[in-house]
């Protein structure tokens, strides 16, 4: 009889033959994601000298483009965009000046989250609101203000609405949340954002403040809100699972506690295929235009939490880990708990 783990080894060994990126695949991708979202930007500066509200309406493209940029970052974060860790690196450096992503502490603090993510006993290692939870019974210890505060950063509106754009405006530009010994990634962060001033000031100084200002700040808030949404509700909705420690391995946490973000068409391009996040943490190394081949090729993938786009956008309220009932569950549903206690 076949053991979980002899399954589960199996299951790796099974997504390897996707490993490999293609050259020209990968090429292909990062030419179309680049030159779609600088010849976006460019109409709409070329627009706006015309009518400012006509040429704010491709933002939204820009930003579409913007968030495929973003998960290029991630691929080269993982070193698998290209073989050469070289390609790799100088590519994702390029990607940090349009996402605004410092590359080096990102691509460091996200390897640690396909470490820890979904266990109990290693939530506080560099996560950030994202990427943890608390338990019922944790929320419920909190002093009021404690709750309050909680409910009020957890909240869909603040979490998902007003921080991500302060996130990659603000807080991406110091590593306040990296520890001393980082030196390398914390270096990075002050490096790109030299390399930020160049970019961002020559612009100014070609086309003005305002007008970079007002081109520039609805596409990236925009990219902000939506990439934030991606990333967190992977791991949320009533399905998704945490595990103590001593139950988690990485397998049974990409399979079970991972949810495979079903889009439609033009969204999961747009989107990088992003949503077969199962596969992703499953195999890291896979190149992201290779997981939703690899999600159709082995059955056992499509055996995992699922969502619908509605279904994401409802994901966010799941905040809070259940053990009694062994699901994520929201502020609201937790109350009566208290109340019968």
């Amino acid at each position: 009889m076949e053991t979980k783990s002899n399954h589960q080894a199996g299951l790796r060994v099974e997504t390897m033959r996707y490993r490999m990126p293609r050259f020209t695949r990968s090429g292909l991708q990062a030419l179309v994601s680049f030159g779609g979202f600088f010849a976006t930007c460019g109409a709409i500066y070329a627009l706006a000298g015309w009518s400012y509200w006509v040429a704010i309406l491709l933002a939204p493209l820009a930003a579409g483009f913007l968030v495929r940029i973003f998960i290029i970052q991630h691929d080269c974060g993982h070193q698998s965009f290209f073989r050469s860790r070289v390609a790799n690196d100088c590519l994702g450096y390029l990607c940090s000046l349009l996402t605004l992503t410092p590359y080096e502490l990102w691509k460091r603090q996200h390897a640690g989250h396909h470490g820890t993510w979904n266990d109990l006993e290693r939530r506080q290692t560099g996560v950030d609101i994202y990427s943890t939870c608390l338990t019922v019974a944790e929320y419920h210890g909190l002093s009021r203000r404690q709750r309050v505060l909680f409910a009020i950063t957890r909240h869909p509106l603040v979490a998902n609405v007003l921080l991500p754009p302060l996130i990659f405006l603000g807080l991406y530009r110091i590593p306040f949340d990296a520890p001393a010994a980082w030196r390398r990634e914390r270096l990075a962060v002050y490096l790109t954002d030299v390399m930020l001033v160049a970019v961002y000031g020559g612009l100014v100084v070609l086309l003005g403040a305002g007008t970079v200002a007002a081109v520039q700040l609805p596409i990236m808030v925009l990219a902000a809100i939506v990439g934030v949404w991606l990333f967190s509700v992977q791991h949320r909705g009533e399905n998704a699972r945490w595990e103590h420690h001593k139950d988690w391995d990485a397998v049974s946490a990409s399979l079970d506690s991972t949810n495979f973000l079903c889009l439609p068409g033009v969204l999961n391009w747009f989107t990088g295929n992003i949503g077969y996040h199962h596969v992703h943490h499953l195999n890291p190394r896979i190149p992201n235009y290779r997981l939703r081949e690899c999600h159709a090729a082995i059955p056992a993938l499509r055996n995992v939490p699922t969502l619908s786009l509605g279904d994401g956008l409802r994901a966010v309220r799941y905040v809070l880990w259940d053990e009694r009932q062994n699901r994520m569950t929201t502020l609201g549903q937790s109350r009566p708990a208290v109340e019968i206690s």
